[in-house]
């Protein structure tokens, strides 16, 4: 049996070069600017140019709404099996890395088209530091092992073991890894709203 954290060592989808191209390539099919994609995804346009250059490699919720903005899926930009199923038995959960620093994710879910939750185990290597996020939506973290530095807003909170945090993403936040080592989350998050669908297309 191949443990969770072997398995998603092992998937070398996510890499930066790769993922950007690819969204790159459904912005451009799209026929929409960086200005207009980064809009909708609450991301600066310097960011999302960076992404695409594989300068940088974006939070699992930044690109969930990357993926929003050009009306596709995670699954479809990193060219991995888009699997709905409402059991999802230890040893068969999906697992994919998003970036070069031993960041990796197992999926819990969603379990159905249309889910409004999205589950994941969230794998980050000592020292890491999260993307700096504000956001529309909800955001729910177990903190599994490891320990964490938390920033919401103006409080920072030192998260260990058993430590949980639930708060709206509107508010600015990040978190650091802390110690030697890595950090291990449960997260729920909730899917960003979809308004690509209301922008109009470029003169």
């Amino acid at each position: 049996m191949q443990a969770p954290t072997q398995r998603a060592k092992s998937k070398q989808k996510g890499k930066p070069t790769e993922l950007g191209q690819a969204i790159r390539r459904r912005r451009k099919a799209m026929g929409k600017t960086l200005d207009q994609v980064a809009k909708s995804a609450e991301l600066t346009t310097g960011f999302l140019s960076q992404v695409e250059r594989g300068l940088s490699s974006p939070s699992l919720t930044s690109l969930m709404s990357i993926a929003a903005a050009l009306q596709t899926s995670v699954e479809q930009l990193l060219s991995v099996p888009e699997v709905f199923s409402q059991y999802v038995a230890r040893d068969n959960r999906q697992s994919y890395s998003l970036g070069t620093r031993g960041r990796f994710y197992e999926k819990l879910g969603p379990g159905f088209a249309g889910a409004l939750f999205h589950p994941q185990i969230v794998h980050r290597p000592p020292g890491h530091v999260s993307e700096h996020m504000c956001h529309t939506g909800e955001a729910f973290c177990y903190l599994l092992s490891g320990q964490l530095e938390y920033h919401l807003g103006d409080r920072v909170f030192t998260m260990s073991p058993g430590d949980v945090i639930h708060h709206d993403t509107s508010t600015p936040h990040y978190s650091i890894v802390l110690g030697e080592t890595e950090a291990v989350e449960l997260w729920v998050t909730t899917s960003p709203i979809n308004n690509a669908a209301n922008e109009n297309s470029p003169s």
